[in-house]
């Protein structure tokens, strides 16, 4: 049986003042010995070097595997070869391969003519002009501006065969939705590994948060937690966290490749959960 992967997920400072809580977060993680951490990507590229100032601590300082974002939406392919050299410079093999958001100052002649449309695009430019480690983001209950589910497991195959070698899962909080979905990509031809993606819930106003990012939808197992002990931050700080731990251990039962951790820069959260997967 191969090893399940459990990782990371951090975001880079909004300003340089906040670069040593970022590296301080980085450490804490880096203390779980996970498989890899990725390190987000701001709108339109607005944070790369953020990222790669992250990355790369986590790469050749801490000694832990290293996966930088990459969104495409803003960029011209020059502005990605650019940062390619960058990654490559700091020894970071490893990029989420994602179209990303569009940026709130960019006009619809930029949008309508941006030179990637899709992260699959990118994906094409990254296998004919790099050596890196190529994955991707898949959606359990459909990405919102896909038409059906089945266009999206059509994408992430064309993906799949165009060189993303695994894959990561938008946040979800019903595995069946994850179940469902991992069935239909395998009759789909796709074999690459789908590492879970996973958010704790630690207080009431979080999961408005997430819903309106993710468009994931909220369980009524969940619901009531929310319910129970949304007026009370410790109880529901430490439901939420029961809650992540039912969820990772179900998947882990279930023969998950991976989980994924949303940690919104909270390595507490990451290092309660951590300890109590069935590993």
């Amino acid at each position: 049986m191969n090893k399940v992967q459990i990782s990371m997920e951090i975001f880079p400072p909004k300003k340089d003042s906040e670069f040593s809580s970022a590296y301080r977060v980085a450490k804490e993680l880096a203390d779980i010995n996970p498989d890899f951490i990725s390190v987000t990507y701001g709108a339109g590229g607005s944070r790369s070097k953020s990222t790669i100032e992250i990355a790369s601590y986590i790469q050749n300082e801490l000694h832990i595997p290293a996966m930088a974002h990459l969104t495409c939406v803003g960029s011209t392919r020059e502005d990605i070869s650019r940062l390619c050299e960058e990654f490559k410079a700091h020894n970071i093999s490893n990029v989420l391969a994602l179209r990303g958001d569009r940026p709130k100052d960019m006009s619809d002649e930029q949008y309508n003519g941006r030179e990637f449309t899709y992260a699959s695009n990118l994906v094409d430019f990254l296998k004919e002009h790099t050596e890196l480690e190529i994955w991707g983001a898949c959606y359990p209950e459909k990405h919102f501006e896909s038409f059906s589910k089945e266009a999206d497991l059509m994408h992430m195959k064309e993906k799949q065969d165009k060189g993303v070698t695994q894959f990561i899962t938008q946040l979800f909080f019903d595995n069946d939705f994850f179940y469902e979905f991992r069935d239909k990509a395998a009759r789909k031809g796709i074999t690459a590994p789908i590492h879970a993606g996973i958010m704790p819930i630690t207080s009431a106003g979080q999961i408005g948060r997430s819903i309106s990012l993710s468009g994931s939808s909220v369980p009524k197992a969940l619901s009531d937690i929310i319910a129970a002990h949304g007026d009370d931050p410790e109880d529901m700080y430490n439901a939420g966290i029961d809650y992540a731990i039912r969820q990772c251990n179900d998947l882990l039962q279930n023969g998950v490749d991976g989980i994924h951790i949303y940690t919104m820069n909270k390595p507490d959260v990451a290092k309660q959960i951590v300890k109590a997967l069935a590993i």
